[in-house]
């Protein structure tokens, strides 16, 4: 009886090994994103800083800034939101003045939007759904000024270009300097809201989940 509960014991992780394979390699939806034509989310000066976050916070000497997608950011993300465990960041940060204007990238509808309190969290949030060719693609926007979620009703229609919102202040964004953090989903959202800042190790799947912003940002750097 022993033996056959080891067996079985050993059968069943095997069976889940393969599962988590067969999911980490399957392959995420294809657009061609060259196919189309975006707008801008922030209208950036020519120069603006881009941070390294790997080594934590660092201060923009510049009015403007880009937090960088795919990085490992060690010690930046210090509230029980993160659990001490999420460090690797899926989004792009732009940083600027409060109450700096916000626009739609692209024509979508207003999936959802929500206010999300905790400390670190995303404070104020809109989450656009787009389709490109029959395939589904969602865009949030985080850290936003309260007044940014009546800018729109769930279920609106939004054409490229509109304004959806505006950077909020620390009171109102989650406890972060004034930014937005912007980021794609081919996977979709539960409850308003998107993992921003992954554990290393979920690095390989959330790429997939999570295509990098500079597809319809272009090359912030």
């Amino acid at each position: 009886m022993i033996t056959l509960r080891l067996k079985i014991k050993k059968f069943s992780e095997q069976l889940l090994l393969l599962m988590c394979k067969v999911v980490s390699m399957q392959e995420p939806p294809y657009i061609d994103f060259d196919d189309y034509d975006f707008h801008f989310i922030v209208k950036l000066p020519k120069k603006y800083h881009v941070h390294d976050f790997t080594n934590g916070v660092e201060t923009s000497p510049l009015e403007f800034s880009i937090g960088k997608y795919d990085e490992n950011r060690k010690g930046l993300y210090e509230t029980e939101l993160f659990e001490g465990k999420r460090t690797h960041h899926v989004g792009i940060d732009i940083g600027g003045p409060i109450g700096t204007p916000i626009y739609a990238f692209y024509d979508g509808i207003i999936f959802d939007k929500k206010y999300l309190p905790a400390d670190g969290d995303y404070g104020n949030v809109i989450i656009m759904e787009h389709e490109f060719n029959g395939t589904k693609l969602w865009a949030l926007y985080g850290h936003l000024s309260s007044e940014s979620l009546g800018t729109f009703d769930i279920g609106d229609v939004v054409e490229k270009g509109d304004l959806i919102g505006w950077f909020g202040d620390k009171n109102e964004n989650g406890g972060w300097e004034p930014h937005v953090h912007f980021q794609l989903s081919f996977e979709k959202p539960l409850n308003c809201d998107l993992p921003g800042v992954v554990m290393p190790s979920e690095r390989e799947l959330a790429l997939k989940k999570y295509p990098d912003p500079r597809l319809v940002l272009g090359a912030l750097y």
